[in-house]
């Protein structure tokens, strides 16, 4: 069986922790005279997230270092979501938003298919882009309310990757990114008859942008 990326994250019972982080590249330099900053801004940024197992009997230790495998180091791509968010807060789940307009970039995103005047979205709602390997994950960090028209402009994080194409669907219910590992080495340890130790660090995949 020939192996297919994206790869879907294995999620035995033993998840112990899974840590999300946010880059964006900023630099910074301060005068040594008045100590007034200055700051450059070159609008990048990229989800982090580290996963972490609890020990494991060997039916799930084999399905997560199999996985382990299969990504081929820093070949391989998987989809991550944020599993204890899969469903957003505010009153746009369930409907079905589509982007409105092409050529759109940068922190803003203009949505449209929504109830006028009643759907909300709520800060920290998260939602995927595009699918498969061109999945991409974003996060509001503003709340927001839809006009008489139903539509409403979100503020997002990260910023845009390319331009989602006019009418492209927003998916609400359990969100996911594309990601890759950060290092080509996967290791675990074998104690008391348990596989344990195992934690995979993975950025978002950023190639073919």
């Amino acid at each position: 069986m020939t192996i297919s990326y994206p790869l879907a994250l294995p999620v035995p019972s033993s998840i112990m922790r899974v840590d999300f982080g946010m880059e964006s590249l900023a630099g910074e330099t301060e005068s040594p005279y008045s100590f007034v900053p200055q700051t450059f801004v070159w609008n990048a940024d990229r989800w982090s997230v580290t996963v972490a197992w609890a020990p494991m009997a060997r039916t799930d230790a084999d399905d997560v270092e199999g996985f382990a495998g299969a990504m081929r180091g820093r070949e391989g791509s998987v989809l991550i979501g944020d599993g204890s968010r899969a469903a957003v807060l505010g009153t746009w789940l369930g409907q079905s938003p589509l982007v409105n307009g092409a050529s759109q970039s940068g922190y803003t995103l203009a949505i449209d298919g929504l109830t006028p005047t009643t759907t909300t979205g709520a800060k920290g709602d998260y939602f995927q882009l595009g699918s498969g390997s061109n999945s991409r994950l974003h996060r509001l960090t503003v709340g927001f309310t839809a006009n008489g028209s139903g539509q409403a402009t979100l503020d997002i994080w990260p910023s845009l990757r390319g331009s989602p194409a006019d009418n492209a669907a927003l998916t609400l219910a359990s969100a996911k990114g594309l990601f890759k590992l950060n290092t080509n080495i996967r290791r675990w340890t074998i104690q008391d008859a348990l596989d344990s130790g195992i934690s995979m660090e993975f950025i978002e995949d950023l190639r073919g942008l």
